[in-house]
């Protein structure tokens, strides 16, 4: 009986599982219908991090990462911290039903599918993958403000919200599209994941944890 009982939680637990993916992509693909297929909320923003006109958000992440720093010599003869490559990793999760569900992973790579007049840079670029339909969008920083300067971004001290312009999109392997036309990236409401304050010794690596929201745009049909 208890065989029985833990099969029959295994199915319902993967019976809500599949039933959030699915309700996730339904609203990113905005294909149900009434409230929840209605646009994204996004808060005011200032100019340097807004969107021109003609694009809207259709998906939100809520991201819990970290941020890579290096110890570098300065021309003084001392040393400081500095942003390392990668770029922050993080993993972006939807509220679905009070729970967190992973939609997206970002990390760094190579630009695959760079738009025209994009030059790949070796380093590669900020990266979202979909963790539903694994298409991706590459990106690059547009316009930031300073955390602490706006109610957007009011975290004194966490590292900068910012606007990035996509610079490459890529369908999945079986033609998913979830982020294959994204336009524009918008990272607000930032947390931690500055500089550490600490001495440092040439070489010496930190990881600076920290939260945000990103924003999804789209060009409007």
């Amino acid at each position: 009986m208890i065989v029985k009982f833990n099969q029959q939680a295994n199915k319902n637990a993967s019976a809500r599982i599949l039933f959030a993916a699915a309700l996730v992509l339904a609203c990113a693909f905005g294909t149900v219908t009434g409230a929840v297929a209605q646009s994204i909320p996004v808060p005011p923003t200032p100019t340097e991090i807004t969107p021109p006109a003609g694009n809207s958000a259709f998906l939100v992440g809520h991201a819990q990462g970290s941020q890579g720093y290096v110890c570098l010599p300065t021309p003084d003869g001392g040393t400081s911290w500095t942003i390392n490559s990668p770029r922050p990793e993080a993993t972006l999760f939807s509220d679905v039903f009070g729970q967190n569900f992973q939609i997206i992973t970002h990390f760094t790579s190579i630009n695959a599918n760079p738009k025209p007049g994009v030059t790949v840079p070796l380093s590669g670029n900020a990266t979202w993958q979909s963790s539903l339909d694994t298409s991706k969008v590459w990106a690059t920083a547009s316009g930031h403000i300073d955390a602490g300067t706006d109610d957007s971004c009011p975290n004194s001290g966490s590292i900068q919200c910012l606007l990035l312009q996509s610079v490459g999109n890529q369908k999945g392997p079986t033609g998913g599209r979830l982020l294959n036309n994204v336009t524009f990236i918008q990272r607000l409401n930032t947390n931690g994941g500055s500089a550490p304050t600490t001495a440092c010794t040439v070489g010496q690596t930190q990881l600076q944890g920290y939260t945000a929201d990103y924003y999804f745009y789209r060009a409007d049909k």
